[in-house]
């Protein structure tokens, strides 16, 4: 695998990096509409990216209308309105909040999570994805792909994925499940290559927990034990930090 330079913005403040976050994805969205007719970009859900998500929305000089919006990961068997799923988050912090032209959603309350995943691979599969914009978690995970079931060459687009004790408990650490018993234990998940096929990807990675997962993404061996460490495989990739999460690469 190659191996290329992440560029790595860190900031003294979580509203900075947010800020930060945000111009530079509006500038690539502003790129990619000079020469297509719409941009697809998908958006990871969870409480580190609600800085960058407030940045982004303010600006209205993005046309939004040209913007299909999409998601990459999402439990199932929770209601389309549990405050928990992924897309209620994004309709809380961008998809309700600006005019996108289209939102493709992953549907919580399937029952047959199989023929969801093969659903939303389609989806994924009608034009390319122009930008990717992630977090990293506690246990290196970019989506839900979790060491434990993390493939670099992972022949699926979308897939089933078993989430980790570890991954669980981010959950928790993050307020959005009261105990570890209450989170579900399997999601619906982009694959590490289908993460992988856009151009451009902008990750946000704030707060002291995940500073162990930075350092081993950037420092530790390319391994499916952090499987953030394979993002150094990309051409096109900038981290935004806080002073916390940069905290063990100084």
């Amino acid at each position: 695998m190659n191996n290329h330079e992440v560029a790595v913005h860190v900031f003294s403040a979580r509203e900075r990096m947010g800020d930060a976050a945000g111009h530079a994805v509006r500038q690539a969205l502003l790129e990619v509409l000079k020469n297509k007719p719409e941009a697809r970009v998908v958006f990871a859900a969870a409480p580190s990216q609600v800085e960058f998500l407030a940045a982004l929305v303010r600006f209205d000089e993005i046309p939004w209308r040209r913007v299909i919006g999409l998601h990459m990961d999402e439990y199932f068997g929770l209601a389309k309105n549990a405050p928990q799923s992924f897309g209620f988050f994004l309709r809380q912090h961008i998809f309700d909040r600006v005019l996108f032209g289209r939102v493709e959603y992953i549907d919580p309350t399937t029952v047959d999570p199989a023929s969801e995943c093969k659903r939303y691979a389609e989806v994924l599969k009608q034009a390319p994805i122009d930008i990717m914009c992630m977090g990293i978690g506690e246990n290196g995970h970019i989506a839900f792909n979790d060491p434990p079931i993390a493939d670099f060459a992972d022949p699926l687009t979308v897939k089933i994925a078993d989430l980790d004790e570890r991954c669980r408990q981010q959950q928790v650490n993050d307020g959005s499940f009261p105990t570890l018993a209450d989170v579900p234990r399997q999601a619906i998940t982009l694959t590490i290559p289908a993460l992988l096929t856009s151009p451009r990807i902008f990750v946000v990675v704030p707060g002291p927990r995940k500073a162990q997962a930075v350092h081993d993404a950037l420092r530790g061996p390319i391994s499916t034990a952090c499987p953030a460490s394979v993002l150094r495989t990309h051409p096109r990739v900038e981290l935004f930090l806080d002073l916390q999460s940069a905290a063990l690469l100084r």
